[in-house]
């Protein structure tokens, strides 16, 4: 379903500096002025802006961020204020990054009264590449995250992830409240008001999934190595296709979207191998923490 946009002003922010904005207090570098070519075709609708959250590291990660709209609010009827309502975080999967949030969950959320935030995982997107074979671990990456709600945010979100995103957060609320001192530097994970788990990798990883689909779907199985350990969707409208959209899409928005996925992964999320070792992810203790989880029955990867 595609949302209708927001007409939002843009947010007027200085070129480099700690601001507040909302719910919000960022380190940041605003893309026009930040030194570095867009390595991503995607025009930012109006109401949205992109920023550079700096991490310990000293790299940036590439942030979107839309504005809940108060007049859209009291043309719907919406008795709710913006304060009442959390801010909401996205994280994507692979060949994906904040981009594909910013098409049509941000607006129809920003609409309904959310702040909306969604990053670009390291390596991905407009955000630094790591030197590195890889853009990060599943402990590295839900770090990053950890680091811009805790610089970034001044009240708990709800943490939304697709497919690995998924997987990151799981390993975000195995942590959630604690310290984790298993890396350098620790990291603290601060609570979250809510959390939603989109068509998302199991705790367990894909290899289960790479299994069931080897002796039950060959060919499927087959589909989706090229696909993805191949990087065939790249350049295969039809295997793009089929691989992540439905059969209803038309060519041409696939062939965008296509472009944009291209684009958007400067190196792999994981070396799936050290990540499949490193799992399952660490169960957690007992929470009050609500948790929505989706599926959906044309998934063609996570069924």
């Amino acid at each position: 379903m595609a949302f209708s946009l927001l007409l939002l002003q843009p947010l007027s922010l200085p070129n480099s500096t700690n601001y507040s904005c909302g719910t919000v207090t960022i380190r940041c570098v605003l893309s026009d002025n930040y030194s570095r070519s867009s390595r991503v075709p995607y025009e930012l609708k109006y109401g949205q802006s992109r920023v550079f959250h700096e991490l310990p590291s000293g790299l940036k990660m590439e942030v979107l961020l839309q504005k809940a709209n108060p007049q859209r609010m009291v043309e719907r009827g919406s008795s709710s204020s913006n304060s009442d309502l959390p801010p909401l975080l996205f994280v994507h999967g692979s060949y994906h990054a904040a981009w594909c949030w910013a098409e049509h969950w941000m607006p129809y959320f920003s609409r309904n009264g959310f702040d909306c935030y969604a990053v670009s995982l390291l390596g991905q997107g407009e955000s630094d590449v790591p030197v590195d074979s890889v853009a990060g671990t599943l402990q590295t990456h839900a770090s990053d995250v950890a680091n811009f709600i805790q610089k970034g945010l001044r009240s708990p979100p709800v943490l939304l992830g697709h497919s690995f995103g998924g997987l990151i957060l799981q390993y975000y609320i195995a942590y959630m409240g604690k310290q984790d001192s298993s890396g350098l530097p620790s990291t603290y994970y601060p609570d979250l008001a809510g959390a939603a788990l989109m068509c998302s990798v199991p705790p367990s990883g894909n290899s289960g999934i790479v299994w069931r689909y080897i002796f039950t779907k060959p060919v499927a199985a087959f589909k989706v190595t090229r696909s993805l350990a191949a990087k065939g969707f790249q350049t295969s409208l039809s295997l793009c296709k089929e691989t992540f959209f439905s059969s209803e899409m038309e060519d041409d928005l696939v062939k965008r979207y296509q472009e944009l996925m291209k684009a958007s992964s400067a190196m792999p999320l994981f070396d799936l191998r050290k990540l499949n070792a490193s799992l399952p992810v660490p169960s957690c203790a007992k929470s009050s923490l609500e948790i929505l989880i989706l599926g959906a029955s044309d998934d063609f990867i996570v069924v």
